[in-house]
């Protein structure tokens, strides 16, 4: 308990707030993580939908006669 009195006391208005990824940049770590995470899911969805894409216009569309590759 003294411990966190002293650590309250040294870091006053700021004790038990986020820390920022830089002084000048209102975005708590939390924030960043969260973003990578989204972004990260966003990447993993685009290349999905690129694969699938790519097969059909390889692959589905020419077997199923829709249209023919040069």
């Amino acid at each position: 308990m003294g411990e966190a009195k002293r650590r309250k006391e040294a870091l006053g208005d700021k004790y038990g707030q986020e820390d920022t990824i830089l002084p000048w940049l209102p975005i708590t770590k939390t924030q960043a993580d969260q973003f990578v995470k989204i972004t990260t899911k966003g990447a993993w969805i685009g290349i999905g939908l690129l694969v699938a894409v790519w097969l059909t216009v390889r692959v589905i569309g020419p077997g199923f006669g829709w249209w023919e590759l040069n």
